[in-house]
């Protein structure tokens, strides 16, 4: 079904704002995949905040254009659907994990910070931990030394106490 003018507009200017605000574009063939198996797909995005959207190549060139996805534009060729995302591996987990489960769903690239990305890079970046993850790594990492010098205390502490106990029993005697 073609677009008219004003219907190409909107659709290149919400995927410009989209552009706009997030950190990463994910880009990949569909060919062959199902309408069940599409739906899937994008249930998976939207519970992870990903942005999924099947575009003309055309229309996603003038959506990226100053942008930092711009880098990219080489490899909008073929039936592509791009995934953009906020957080810097969203984007790339979701397809990379729906591609596991699915050889239809070929990862061709994407745009990371201004640079090109290649399939491989695309996988690497999936393999990045989430954000929460890094988060909750990087809190275990600040309570490791606390938690050891608080057993160490509370150890010292025990310690001073047994001593002192045990010279108060044998005056008492």
């Amino acid at each position: 079904m073609s677009l008219n003018r004003n219907e190409k507009a909107a659709v290149v200017e919400e995927v410009s704002a989209q552009a706009g605000k997030s950190q990463t574009l994910v880009l990949a063939e569909y060919r062959g995949l199902t309408v069940a198996q599409t739906d899937a797909l994008r249930k998976q995005a939207r519970e992870k905040g990903v942005y999924l959207h099947v575009l003309k190549n055309t229309l996603a060139r003038r959506a990226v254009a100053g942008t930092p996805f711009e880098a990219a534009e080489v490899q909008f060729v073929g039936p592509l659907i791009y995934g953009f995302s906020e957080d810097a591996v969203a984007a790339a987990k979701v397809v990379a994990d729906f591609s596991k489960t699915n050889d239809k769903l070929v990862i061709k690239g994407g745009a990371y910070g201004g640079k090109a990305l290649d399939a491989n890079e695309v996988k690497a970046l999936a393999n990045v931990p989430s954000k929460e993850v890094l988060l909750a790594q990087l809190l275990g990492l600040l309570q490791t030394p606390i938690s050891g010098l608080a057993r160490v205390i509370a150890e010292v502490a025990k310690q001073k106490g047994g001593g002192a106990e045990a010279p108060a029993a044998e005056a008492a005697a």
